[in-house]
This record gives structure tokens, sequence and C-alpha cells, in this order.
């Protein structure tokens, strides 16, 4: 096991216990704790963790009394960031199943997948999702939906604009198998003894599926309970902090550490149904929020806001996050006007969230962190399973309390997921990085992702880095595209700064490029625009700049 980060690990402990209980025996103690203290607040309306748990209780007798959900029976949730989300969540939980929570950004075929690969007869899910799920029952084994309104939760007094899904009334379904969010919290049906333990399945998370089918991550309380209680010791949270839940709760960085950590520490959750940076500013200053776990991209949006002022975030005292490496002049941005520095950290869907931190006293810019609570880390070389050393770039493996049981109906898929050194059981990433003497890891990209121009290895994350540090880039995407003499080429996507439109071209930016990247590095072609395509959690799909490249070329070709 490696040890070089021993020197730098924090003033606590380097191994944690896991508790043998479940997740929402953590809600049930909190309610117990801290009964009065705020638990969410949204859009203007606040709820207690008393009243958290009594809705909780309330959900979970009505999926087992009136839906008859039972022990191990798979819950889909389908909605945006919510108090129902929440609820919904750990109502699941409290009735002895397993949550499914995907991505409300998916329509009715790609819905269809996931309903089929988890036999799922119960769903809860957003009002504004209802036409995409409607056409699936009777088609798929799904039988029963709970319905819900986030405008039911929202207050009167939240001063900036809503999402048009807050705002939306609460719509009324007459049909069979329909039923209402309230009419089920109302119904106040007693929820039978909560048998679930540590290593009963919690919830199942799918990656995103861009190498194949989506797949299903088999993760235990035990397995979340791991990461929900190592993020609350290097957060340093307490009963007191306030935490702005931007990221998306069905994605596993949200789930742990803007739920499921809050919950464990009697905190306050924030809730932002949709991304908005002048709501974010809003919040953090009138909530007093000191906790936001976010995303490059959120962060680059924020910090472009031309009225944010110092003042309106002295509350933060910790800003993380991962998904993608923050650029370094961003990084600095943050700094000079926060004191903050972004501490970012590194893990997948199959080990819910973590399994590197930055130490928050001792943070590396661009850097993955060191091995979190028991993780062993390693570096490999992919095709041998050779280990490799200090500055060796290779595969990255983890063996920790966190890493998933398996994926759901995936026998093949866990075959070879899964690697044997020294004695221990390995995950492989699929990330390509290296560690340094210190022992902190860097990610140098994707397996997938890695860019072949004549012979050279090109990573793009390395190269956008670069580009971040242009004075009129905001943001850069950069992928491989075909080239007949080199056989792919470097291309950046490039997002300017407000008000840089026509005073900078494509000619410069690749000039500026010369000067600061190798000859076989730096890209040959620049394309302005105004967005990028990006996945819920705010990450850009570089594959799908990627792929509409190739089908330019197709395209010519016909």
């Amino acid at each position: 096991m490696l040890t070089l980060h021993y020197e730098h690990w924090p003033k606590i402990s380097k191994s944690l216990t896991v508790p043998s209980t479940s997740l929402y025996d953590n809600l049930k103690v909190s309610a117990s704790r801290y009964p009065d203290q705020e638990a969410i607040y949204y859009y203007g309306k606040k709820l207690t963790y008393a009243e958290l748990d009594t809705e909780v209780n309330a959900l979970a007798g009505y999926l087992q009394q009136k839906l008859r959900v039972s022990q191990g029976d798979k819950v889909l949730l389908f909605m945006q960031n919510s108090p129902q989300f929440v609820i919904g969540y750990y109502a699941i939980l409290r009735a002895n199943a397993i949550v499914v929570p995907i991505n409300p950004m998916l329509v009715a075929d790609e819905l269809e997948f996931y309903i089929r690969d988890c036999e799922i007869k119960t769903a809860l899910i957003g009002q504004e999702l209802y036409d995409r799920v409607r056409p699936l029952q009777g088609k798929t084994t799904l039988e029963n939906l709970i319905i819900a309104a986030y405008s039911d939760y929202k207050g009167n007094d939240f001063e900036d604009s809503l999402p048009k899904e807050v705002e939306m009334p609460r719509n009324v379904f007459s049909e069979p198998n329909h039923f209402h969010w309230n009419d089920a919290i109302e119904a106040k049906l007693t929820p039978g003894v909560h048998t679930t333990k540590g290593d009963d399945i919690a919830v199942l998370p799918y990656t995103s599926g861009t190498t194949g089918l989506p797949k299903g991550c088999m993760h235990t309380n035990r397995t979340v309970q791991a990461n929900t209680i190592g993020a609350y010791y290097w957060s340093r949270t307490t009963p007191n902090a306030v935490h702005l839940m931007t990221l998306p709760l069905f994605h596993v960085t949200g789930m742990v550490h803007s739920m499921h950590m809050p919950i464990y520490s009697g905190s306050t959750m924030v809730i932002l149904t949709r991304w908005n940076r002048d709501a974010a500013v809003e919040l953090i200053k009138k909530q007093g929020c000191t906790h936001w776990v976010t995303i490059a991209t959120m962060i680059v949006d924020f910090l472009a806001n031309p009225h944010l002022k110092q003042e309106d975030i002295a509350t933060l005292t910790s800003i993380s996050g991962g998904g993608a490496a923050l650029p370094e002049a961003v990084g600095e941005k943050l700094f000079k006007l926060s004191g903050l520095r972004f501490v970012e950290g590194y893990g997948l869907s199959e080990t819910i969230a973590q399994t590197h931190f930055n130490p928050a006293d001792r943070p590396k810019m661009q850097c993955l962190g060191i091995p979190s609570f028991d993780v062993d880390a390693r570096i490999i070389e992919p095709a041998t399973g050779k280990e490799l050393g200090v500055g060796e770039v290779g595969e990255i493996i983890v063996n920790g309390p966190q890493v998933m049981v398996g994926y759901y109906n995936r026998e093949d898929e866990n075959r070879s997921s899964f690697i044997e050194l020294d004695g221990k059981k390995f995950f492989r990433t699929g990330d390509i990085g290296r560690y340094d003497e210190e022992g902190y890891f860097f990610i140098v990209d994707r397996v997938k992702r890695m860019i072949n121009a004549s012979g050279f290895k090109v990573w793009p994350t390395e190269v956008e880095s670069f580009l971040y540090k242009h004075p009129s880039i905001q943001q850069a995407c950069v992928v491989g595209v075909p080239d007949e003499r080199r056989g792919e080429t470097v291309k950046a996507f490039v997002i300017l700064n407000e008000g840089m439109e026509g005073k900078v071209s494509e000619e410069e930016i690749i000039e500026w490029s010369k000067q600061h990247m190798a000859a076989y590095k730096y890209p040959r072609q620049i394309e302005f625009r105004k967005q990028f395509p990006m996945t819920s959690s705010g990450k850009i799909l570089w594959r799908q700049l990627q792929e509409e490249e190739k089908q330019k070329i197709v395209n010519k070709v016909q």
C-alpha cells in the first residue's frame, strides 16, 4: 500500500470504522438530535429535520402499504433537485427498498432501458417529466407513479427568478395507478420495521454508458456510508454548516456531498433545482452558505458574473468538487476573490464519489489529491498489469471500502473490471494518471480520449489547461479529429470571455498556442462556440463534439 501521502495527511485518523447501520439511520439520528434544525431551504421555504423525517416515514408507509413495495424492490427516482428528491430517496431506503436514481434529462426511449434492466414497478417522478414516463406504463414492468410538483415546497419570498419547473402549479392526474405526492404524504401511513443493514444494497447509480450500455453500480449502505462519513470528517462539517446544493442529486458527487453528508451531520441543505449563477450568489449571501461542492464549469460561469463581489461570498469556508480539473487560471481568480483554494477530489460512480481528496490545508492545483481513508490506490501498466512507480504514467486502480460490490446483471463486466494485486481486489478505473513523490495523484486523461497525432500521445486535458491561460478564453474543449497526414489532429472548441467576440481570431489563438505548447500538441483548428453540450452534472460532452467532427468528414465524402 502506498504511504507517501501520509506525511501530508491532515491531523485526523488515517482510518475510519464504517457503521453497520443503514443510510436512513443517519436521518433518524439527526432528526432525534436536531429536530428543530433547518434541514432544507428551498426557494423561500424551510423544512426542519423533524418535518423531513416525518414526511420520509409517511411516504415509506405509503410505498409499503399502498403500493406493496417490499424489501429489495428497486424504485425509480426520476426528479430534479428538490425537497421531494431528498424525501423520496430516504423514503425508499426507509421502506427497505433500493433507490434507482436516473438522470432527469433522459427521454422515454432511454428511460425504458433502466426500467427493464431493474424490472421496476414503482416510480417517484417530477410532474414535468410525466410525458417521458407515461408511455412506459403497460409497455414495461412499470405500474405505479407517484407524481410530485416542486411548487408545493417553495416559499413566497425568494427574490430572484424561479425555474419554470418550480413555478409550475400542481397538475391533477386521474388515470389508474397515478398517485399525487401530497396525497401519499397526507395519508400518514406507518411503515413497517426498518430491517436494512450495512451490507444490503441501497442504491444503483448508473454509469454514463460512454463505452457501451449503461451499467448499474451496486452500492450497499456500507459502501455509501464509507464516503458519507469520510466526506464529513474531511470537510470539517458541523451541524451549523450550510451547504449550497447545485450538483444534481442523481449523480454520486451531489448525492454524497450535498445530501448524505449534510444529513449525517445534521446541517442545512440549500437546494437549487436548476443552476443559475445569480440565484447562487443570492443564496450564498442571504442563507450564509459555508460549503459548496461544485464542478469546474459552474465555477467558470460563477466567476464570469460581472456583478459578483467579494462580500457576496464572504460566508463560504470551503469550495470543493471534482469531475474535471479546474484550470489553474480560474483557480487563481477564485482565490483572489474569495481567499479560498478550490479543493479537488476524484472518484467514480463505481466508488460512489471520492477515492481521493486534496488536503484542505495543502491542496495542489489540477490534482486529484491523495488516497482517502483506507484507500489503496496504485498505477499500473494497462496492458500487463505491472505496477508502476513515482512519475510513471499508467492506469489508476483503487481498493477501498467505497468500491461497489459489482455491476448489476453484468458478470462479464465484473470479471474485466477488477484486477488482483498483492492479494487485494482492485477496481480498474480506466483513467490514466500518475502520482508524484509526495503521493499526490494527477490525472492525465481517460484511456479512450487520447489523441494519436503523428504517433505522439496528446492528452486533451493538458491542452485545455494551457488554453485556459489565454486571457480571452472562458472555456475550452479539445478533441481529436481525423487528419489525412497526421492520422488525428488537435481541434479546440472555445467559448470567449464576455466582450471578446470579434476582438480575437482563431488564427491568433493558434499562434498563441504555438508559443505555449509543443509542436505536436498545440491545436491546429479552433472553433468558437456560444455554449457547449453538457451533461446535467456539468461535464462537457466532448464525445458529442468529436462525433460531430467525424460526421462532417463522412458528409464530405458523400
